[in-house]
């Protein structure tokens, strides 16, 4: 039997597009931290990192010229500075990286669901393989070293059970107290107070070394806005007698020498907090308590207009680019006109 070659598909492009761009970030992060690192273990997992970014930008970029599609413009040696002096502790690069290793998983896994065409497919799932790979020697490390940052323990249960009233759901009573937290609840809160952690951290960095005033107040803003998020996660694991995730030290240098280009810090958090919003998404798809549920769609409104600003400022410096967009055909029309 022939077989003709099959076209990608928008979802295939938009995933491609996208890896590439996030690749191409990755590489000058992972570039800058090798210069800077002093821990030799971590150093091996950065070297790694930057290995599998590396062979992804090349098999990519493949990919996009025998498609005969424009290469993206993403990321090059031009964002970043590896002269630049350390700004980050090595607690911190470990704890970046886990966390990045978690977006990529959830990253690879969509693309994944996404792609029809074998080669794409295989790519992807090579892709998820290697960054499931990377996580799990990342938490080996972050064991040894004391750094990792374990979910609360609870008792274990000595039975199974069943909801018998529809009280179990509600999150607000006058006259009762709220049900505890169950597990699945408790692990949402636990990874999204980690999240926002990390991303405090970051977003004060850039702020710190960043010389364009706008992208100084919104980084400190997103500063502000994951500090306040931490405080309700945390609360709402002590209104259940749980005690909240207690982080390493994963503190900044006072460098305000900047080693990333503006395009690259804004592009950086914007995706990080469209990841959040994701997260934020399950987190109350997955909960079962009203107030919870409220309490999510609440905050991912907040970030979703706090990075609607973001694209603003991107868009006035010129630093957004245009993922593939299909044809108007009305203007294809009024130009035959």
């Amino acid at each position: 039997m022939m077989k003709h070659p099959t076209q990608l598909t928008s979802a295939e492009i938009a995933c491609i597009w996208t890896n590439y761009m996030q690749d191409s970030m990755s590489k000058c992060v992972l570039t800058y931290f090798l210069q800077t690192i002093e821990d030799e273990d971590i150093r091996s997992l950065i070297q790694l990192a930057y290995n599998i970014s590396y062979a992804h930008i090349e098999e990519l970029t493949t990919l996009f010229q025998k498609e005969q599609i424009p290469l993206p413009t993403g990321f090059t040696d031009e964002d970043v500075n590896v002269n630049a002096p350390r700004l980050y502790t090595d607690a911190f690069m470990l704890q970046y990286l886990a966390h990045m290793a978690r977006v990529g998983m959830l990253g690879y896994s969509g693309f994944t669901s996404m792609g029809a065409r074998k080669d794409i497919k295989t790519y992807f799932l090579k892709g998820l393989q290697e960054v499931s790979d990377l996580f799990d020697k990342i938490t080996d490390v972050l064991l040894e070293k004391g750094l990792y940052i374990r979910a609360p323990y609870i008792a274990y249960p000595t039975k199974t059970d069943f909801i018998d009233t529809h009280k179990y759901f509600s999150g607000f009573s006058l006259f009762s107290k709220q049900r505890p937290l169950n597990a699945v609840e408790i692990s949402h809160l636990y990874m999204n107070s980690i999240s926002n952690h990390i991303g405090s951290k970051l977003f004060l960095s850039f702020a710190q070394i960043s010389p364009h005033e706008q992208v100084q107040n919104w980084m400190l803003r997103g500063r502000d806005i994951s500090r306040k998020h931490m405080r309700l996660f945390t609360k709402l694991l002590l209104d259940s007698d749980i005690e909240s995730p207690i982080s390493p030290d994963v503190a900044i240098t006072d460098s305000t020498t900047s080693p990333f280009s503006g395009k690259l810090m804004m592009f950086h958090m914007g995706m990080l907090s469209a990841t959040g919003t994701g997260n934020y998404a399950t987190a109350a798809s997955a909960s079962q308590r009203t107030d919870l549920v409220i309490n999510y769609e609440r905050l991912s409104l907040e970030v979703a207009q706090y990075a609607k600003d973001g694209a603003d400022i991107m868009i006035k410096n010129k630093w957004m680019e245009q993922p593939p967009t299909t044809l108007d055909k009305e203007q294809l029309v009024k130009k035959k006109e």
